[in-house]
């Protein structure tokens, strides 16, 4: 099969280095510095194990300059972002529409594949406007830092159709996977959209229901940790994915919360919006327990969301960032992922060193090795030091 990956953040990445493993794949992004990594063989997100594969097996995937018009491809992924707009109160799907429009201008036969996350009804809508084209929304389950990993050994494939090409796209993604018997769904477009959102929401929900616990043993001078395990030996509740944090933050989880409880407006709910309110609160409650601490300067240990990952956008340490900012303590920040000298207009250090020697204290949403001899200056709610 020859396929058109469009997009090479962590999602493009991962569907481009799994397909190219038995397909001829060809990918596109604005961004050439992405385009140059996978011509280097080298991976242009932060994934070890997508890094580990370019370099090192053969792989039939090579990245191209200008937006392929010569090419007869069986399958096109779209892979491209789709912000939540503030504004609108809707996902910017406007990447995504631009694709799609550029294909049908060069009349192309290929199936599209949508893995970019879209607001429920989508598909029908744009289906109707490109009638000569199969549109097919297959949504992601991924994680940020590990995902060929989850691409490789995938928890479920879920496809958002019944057709012919909807089956032999599920079977490409069987055939690169390692996990051979994962289960393949198959459902209708907007089924497949809601599950996206759904799947996104209910994680969100459990971030802010540990956070919670968390603030209330805080708040009553109690053990975090004997608690949390207490209830999570409970197999209906589960031991994983129960380790407080600063709040939920990334790419997925605050924009797809927004955007579900905006598909709720014609629906009763409760929960979705107290998830978002939650994640807020979270971080205003941290922010004044730091306070009380009384500070001469704060110092914040990495910005990005999680160890691996190398997105800072709606990392959950910005925003305690900013509540503290707004008590007047002065902060400085440690970032390698920031080339400026200030974010914030707080000072950016490159030398961990000194930049834990003039910290007071440290936040860190994730604990490190790498700060093992200032564990007396740390702030963290990493109880499990884990994800």
């Amino acid at each position: 099969m020859k396929i058109l990956v469009l997009g090479l953040g962590y999602v493009g990445t991962a569907n481009a280095v799994l397909l190219s493993q038995q397909n001829e794949v060809i990918c596109y992004d604005l961004n050439t510095d992405r385009i140059n990594f996978i011509n280097d063989k080298k991976s242009p997100i932060e994934d070890k194990q997508a890094s580990e594969f370019l370099s090192q097996k053969k792989l039939n995937i090579r990245g191209v300059s200008e937006f392929p018009t010569q090419y007869d491809f069986d399958f096109v992924i779209i892979a491209t972002p789709t912000n939540y707009d503030p504004d609108t109160n809707y996902f910017d799907t406007s990447t995504v529409e631009s694709c799609i429009e550029n294909l049908n201008a060069q009349n192309s036969k290929a199936t599209i594949i949508i893995r970019s996350t879209l607001p429920v009804g989508f598909v029908e809508g744009i289906q109707k406007k490109y009638t000569s084209q199969e549109i097919i929304f297959v949504p992601e389950f991924l994680r940020e830092g590990k995902a060929l990993h989850d691409s490789l050994y995938p928890s479920r494939i879920v496809i958002g159709s019944h057709s012919d090409q909807a089956k032999k796209f599920a079977q490409l993604l069987v055939e690169g996977s390692i996990n051979k018997e994962v289960e393949v769904l198959y459902t209708k477009a907007t089924e497949a959209e809601s599950s996206k959102l759904f799947a996104n929401a209910f994680l969100a929900m459990r971030v802010t229901f540990f956070n919670e616990l968390d603030s209330f043993a805080m708040a009553r001078n109690l053990d975090t940790k004997e608690i949390v395990k207490a209830v999570s030996l409970d197999p209906r509740i589960g031991d994983y994915y129960n380790n407080p944090s600063f709040g939920y933050g990334g790419y997925c989880l605050p924009k797809d919360t927004k955007q579900l409880l905006r598909n709720f407006d014609q629906v009763p709910q409760k929960i979705m919006e107290a998830i978002i309110d939650s994640n807020t609160m979270r971080k205003d409650f941290l922010g004044l327990e730091i306070a009380k601490l009384k500070p001469n300067k704060v110092g914040v240990y990495r910005l990005a969301m999680k160890e691996g990952s190398d997105n800072i956008r709606e990392s959950s340490m910005q925003g305690i960032m900013k509540r503290v900012k707004a008590k007047g303590i002065p902060m400085i920040i440690y970032e390698p992922l920031i080339k400026e000298e200030t974010f914030f207009n707080s000072p950016v250090y490159t030398d961990l060193e000194q930049f834990k020697k003039d910290s007071d204290l440290i936040l860190c949403n994730r604990n490190s090795s790498e700060l093992s001899d200032v564990q007396d200056k740390i702030f963290t709610r990493d109880i499990f030091q884990q994800d």
